[in-house]
């Protein structure tokens, strides 16, 4: 048992504390340093918001193991391994799990009314003290490899934090909701089908009517925003380059990477993340990885995972398997004042971070996001992967960076994601039960006045190139997005306070008209028929001048199209997808599958995570990185 293997010392004398300095001191006396490296850390620590010792480790100048034993002689503490002397399970009701969060702590041994606390910190243990007051027990540390205690810190609070991950949101801006229902509400879903059925069947033409003046309507608000945009960022000059700022201290970054049986993706996505030029020592990125999920574990088993990557496992929830709610859990564990988001498959620009920490820096208070640029590595994989990459290119490059220009709500994308962490702590963090909960927090971020800001680096990522698995991925999406815009919009009139006019309508063109758009396509390739000489049945009801000005309208959002889609690919990097450029209706016909499957998905499974399975692509990634 512990209290076996304790030496047992002066209390007076245990967690005395010490200076930076006096820490690189002990390290030259022991011999692990020269004074050129302390002078070298030295220097490197003015300019960083990093502790001298993960400033030595990140150089390669000391271990780890090193740094721990340093700072328990120090400290003059014990030097204890948590993982062959693990805390009991009931200390867990010594220190409440936030204060073990915030100081990386967890209580070790309890000897009467005192109290061992392994940390591997121990210069810091007196703020440890203070927040616990006036506490029946006497706290006193001793000294643990920061792994470990991350582990500890899972095996006795885990259960407990991962059901908090779940209700983070508030309940009026969830829709972890939506899915309870009873016996009434399915009786009232069927009434209601049988109702529009009865009323379809009786009135046949009427209700073409209605879909087609519906469809026309939201192709109306869709040509709208997608002009305005397009537009704005074509006609918008680019700013003056700002003047230099000043130096100032680089913050830590914490960047999570979510994980979900990936037998592939772990040693790719690692040698990506090493190219990385940020400071290593500012660094963490924290690989998120659900609990039962053996396989990613066995993957990452086979790896070796340099110091600023660790692993952080997520226990499992009964009926609940959600990227958002591993991230809201795992957002506890990161050591950054910046959080950012990356998806497996992903390879960010190497000098993406320097650019994120220094718009933070230059930006207004009420920035508190970040967005990147989207592309794909694999465009030319098949023609599903380069109509893909024009769809992105037009969406990314286009579109979003003229509707953010213009002032309108961003719905966020699921990667290249990065947030200052006090805001995003405030927002109630991720809406676990949301399967697109980066489209949801990009309007939450909006409504409580918060700015989100694009910005011109690039992360590469695979296109899902395989008709099935792109329907489904698809469908999770405008699943998302239907949920969002319902959850959104239960008070309306609120939403219209929170966002103003403009940016209410805004949001009723990208989330309703473009689910919209692709369920009721079909009603407009209807009118394909009078081609071949067939009588369109809605000409039976409108004009011949309102049909004219229907084809008109279609010609109009096509000629758009078209023109959207050849800027978006017009650079040298991407000319080659010119050509396919014609070919991106028939793309669109899979998005009316995927747009049926999210509206039956909505009903009897909402909060279902249809994975996006990575790892499948046939073209190897390239590290030349085009322009952005």
């Amino acid at each position: 048992m512990s209290n076996q293997r304790l030496v047992l010392r002066d209390p007076q004398s245990i967690g005395a504390t010490g200076s930076a300095r006096l820490l690189g001191r002990q390290l030259i006396e022991d011999g692990h340093i020269t004074t050129p490296d302390l002078v070298h850390a030295l220097e490197l620590q003015s300019k960083m918001d990093a502790q001298l010792g993960e400033i030595l480790v990140a150089e390669g100048l000391i271990t780890p193991h090193t740094l721990l034993q340093t700072l328990a002689t120090q400290a003059n503490a014990q030097l204890v391994d948590l993982e062959h002397d693990p805390p009991r399970i009931n200390l867990a009701k010594t220190l409440p799990a936030t204060l073990c969060l915030q100081y990386e702590v967890v209580p070790w041994l309890r000897i009467a009314d005192t109290l061992l606390v392994a940390t591997s910190s121990p210069l810091e243990f007196e703020q440890l003290r203070v927040a616990m007051g006036n506490a029946p027990l006497t706290l006193l540390p001793v000294v643990a490899d920061p792994r470990q205690i991350q582990q500890q810190i899972t095996r006795l609070y885990g259960e407990q934090l991962a059901q908090k991950a779940m209700t983070q949101v508030p309940a009026s801006e969830s829709c972890r909701n939506w899915g309870e229902t009873n016996l009434l509400q399915s009786r009232k879903v069927a009434v209601c089908g049988m109702v529009l059925l009865c009323i379809i069947s009786l009135f046949p033409y009427w209700a073409l009517s209605i879909v087609m003046l519906w469809a026309t309507a939201t192709l109306t608000l869709t040509i709208g925003i997608k002009s305005v945009g397009f537009i704005a960022q074509i006609t918008h000059k680019p700013p003056a380059q700002p003047p230099q700022s000043p130096a100032f201290r680089l913050p830590k970054v914490s960047v999570m990477v979510p994980l979900l049986h990936e037998k592939e993706i772990a040693g790719a996505l690692i040698k990506r993340l090493e190219k990385l030029t940020y400071p290593k020592s500012l660094l963490d990125i924290v690989l998120v990885l659900e609990a039962s999920d053996t396989i990613t574990r066995a993957t990452i088993a086979r790896t070796q995972l340099p110091d600023w990557i660790r692993v952080v496992e997520v226990p499992d929830a009964k009926g609940l398997t959600t990227k958002p709610r591993a991230m809201n859990y795992a957002l506890d564990f990161c050591r950054g004042s910046i959080v950012g988001v990356w998806d497996a498959e992903d390879a960010p620009e190497p000098g993406q971070i320097e650019k994120v920490v220094t718009r933070f820096d230059q930006a207004p208070e009420n920035v508190v996001c970040l967005q990147g640029v989207l592309d794909f590595y694999n465009s030319g994989e098949n023609w599903i992967s380069r109509c893909f990459t024009i769809e992105y290119a037009t969406w990314w490059r286009v579109v979003l960076p003229g509707i953010a220009k213009l002032g309108f709500v961003i719905p966020l994308g699921g990667t290249t994601l990065f947030f200052k962490r006090n805001a995003l702590e405030q927002l109630g963090r991720w809406d676990a039960h949301n399967v697109t909960e980066d489209a949801d927090l990009g309007v939450r971020l909006a409504r409580h006045g918060y700015v989100t800001e694009l910005i011109p680096t690039v992360t590469y990522e695979e296109a899902n190139c395989r008709p099935w698995r792109w329907v489904r991925q698809r469908s999770r999406w405008l699943k998302g997005f239907m949920i969002t815009y319902c959850v959104h919009m239960r008070d309306p009139k609120q939403l219209m306070r929170d966002l103003g006019f403009k940016r209410f309508m805004g949001l009723q063109m990208i989330f309703l008209a473009t689910f919209s758009q692709f369920a009721f396509a079909p009603v407009l390739w209807s009118f394909w028929i009078t081609i071949f000489g067939y009588t369109h049945p809605i000409q039976n009801i409108l004009s011949e001048t309102a049909i004219l000005a229907l084809i008109v309208l279609f010609f109009i959002a096509e000629i758009l199209n078209i023109t959207m889609n050849m800027t978006a690919v017009s650079s040298p990097s991407r000319r080659h997808l010119m050509k396919w450029v014609l070919t991106m209706p028939l793309y669109f016909t899979l998005a009316t599958l995927a747009s049926y499957k999210a509206l039956y998905e909505m009903i009897v499974m909402p909060f279902y995570w249809d994975k996006t399975e990575h790892g499948v692509s046939k073209e190897r990634f390239f590290l030349e990185f085009v322009d952005a």
